[in-house]
């Protein structure tokens, strides 16, 4: 019977190892690394999750080849993508990339994508009100 404890827990403590990577990039397939990014991002707060967004997409961007892609985001932390988000930004407005010539700095581009994302939001709330009118309206056309 002790036998059979102990091994139960020698089981469950591998398996508490083997997921305790709740904080970082799950890099083995892109399905996975999308998948914790997906949660990572709803566990940051609202101020830091564009930045993260935009960061992992950047890193993206940069690696077009799936290998290198997970190779570059596995087992990163959000600041840790953010950072090296942030890194390539730099990299690539230096070489002359084309669609960072608009941004002054990458704090600069981190304001543009928030206010997108904020007009983006009101527009959704707009829509959804106006919706809800048109169902409670009580005038009808004779």
């Amino acid at each position: 019977m002790k036998k059979i404890l102990l091994g139960l827990l020698a089981v469950a403590c591998t398996l508490l190892l083997a997921c305790g990577g709740g904080d970082k990039v799950n890099g083995h397939t892109t399905k996975t690394a999308y998948r914790s990014v997906k949660m990572l991002k709803n566990r940051l707060p609202e101020t830091s999750r564009i930045e993260f967004e935009v960061a992992f997409w950047t890193i993206r961007d940069a690696h077009k080849e799936d290998a290198r892609f997970l190779s570059a985001v596995d087992g990163k932390t959000p600041l840790e993508i953010i950072t090296l988000g942030q890194t390539l930004y730099q990299q690539r407005k230096n070489e002359g990339f084309a669609n960072y010539a608009q941004y002054a700095s990458w704090d600069d581009m981190i304001a543009h994508f928030s206010k997108e994302r904020e007009d983006q939001d009101i527009r959704k709330v707009r829509k959804h009100e106006d919706e809800r009118d048109k169902a409670n309206d009580v005038l009808y056309k004779l």
